[in-house]
């Protein structure tokens, strides 16, 4: 990455106001914005990911939204790549930039790098989600065994990222998290400043909540059929994703619209836990009150 780059993260919980304020830094400081959320690089997926809209996106140059089709493979290291290339270009364009979003482990990617792993092997890939199909958790359970540090920090239902352990290690005789604590995330080699946004815990819970109902109000669950219409099943990671599998629950008949609604609140809190969580043990973050905190303030490098 250029020496002239200038960089500003924005992180933190969902339902912060990361967007609003990269927004207002944006128009005063003639920043582009990069993306730095898992769910808002897909294709289709508009409200469910609280994707800026299309007059939001206008005001200013957006980066790495709508990069990939909803059953594309998409990870941390293809947005690292990503990211990285378009902060080169906003950095020649003498811009400062803005990355934006609550997905940790992609800002460490793109901050830090990753292990340079072996490339994926389409066969065994193939193999293994035929014995997932087979005999759902089966996968975890071998991973658990061959990489219990890889199994501690994965969902069980994260298969994509639980094949690409167990493809790790096939390859290569060696745990994932071994080469990635061989790794250690020692050196950035995208230099940054990095600003937290942060509410609240009730604060917060009660604005998530709101955020969902009005999800759901703006057309969500018609997101969700489209989606569906198009070919895109609910086994697709990307639509297992928080809102668009409890929508998708409620259009198989598992539940009704309400329950459906409740479960979605309650994924979001939990997630939103979690950001804060990954994003507190990173002693770089700046943290800000979102309540209190003016755009004015923040200096952009």
């Amino acid at each position: 990455m250029s020496s002239s780059a200038r960089i500003l993260a924005l992180v933190g919980p969902s339902g912060t106001g990361k967007t609003a304020l990269s927004l207002a830094l944006a128009a005063r400081c003639n920043a582009e914005i990069v993306n730095c959320d898992s769910r808002q690089v897909y294709r289709g997926l508009d409200i469910g990911s609280a994707k800026p809209s299309a007059a939001q996106r206008a005001a200013a140059p957006h980066h790495l939204f709508d990069v990939v089709e909803p059953d594309a493979e998409f990870d941390a290291a293809r947005y690292a790549g990503l990211a990285s290339a378009a902060l080169e270009t906003i950095a020649a364009r003498g811009r400062p930039a803005l990355v934006v979003g609550g997905t940790g482990l992609y800002l460490k990617a793109l901050r830090f790098g990753l292990f340079a792993g072996p490339p994926r092997d389409a066969a065994l890939r193939a193999q293994l989600v035929a014995e997932d199909q087979a005999k759902p958790g089966a996968l975890y359970a071998r991973l658990a065994q061959g990489d219990p540090a890889s199994a501690a920090r994965l969902p069980p239902r994260d298969r994509l990222r639980v094949i690409r352990a167990l493809e790790v290690l096939a390859l290569t005789g060696r745990p994932l998290s071994a080469w990635q604590a061989e790794h250690a995330f020692a050196g950035e080699r995208v230099a940054m400043r990095v600003i937290g946004l942060h509410l609240p815990r009730a604060e917060l819970c009660a604005r998530l909540d709101a955020r969902c109902v009005a999800m759901l109000d703006a057309g969500l669950l018609d997101e969700v059929r489209s989606l569906r219409a198009r070919g895109y099943g609910a086994t697709l990671p990307a639509l297992k994703s928080i809102g668009y599998r409890e929508m998708s629950a409620h259009l198989d008949g598992a539940c009704d619209l309400p329950s459906a609604l409740a479960a979605m609140q309650q994924a979001t809190r939990r997630f939103a836990k979690r950001q804060m969580t990954w994003f507190r043990a990173d002693p770089s973050v700046q943290w800000l009150d979102a309540r209190t905190l003016r755009p004015e303030e923040i200096d952009v490098p």
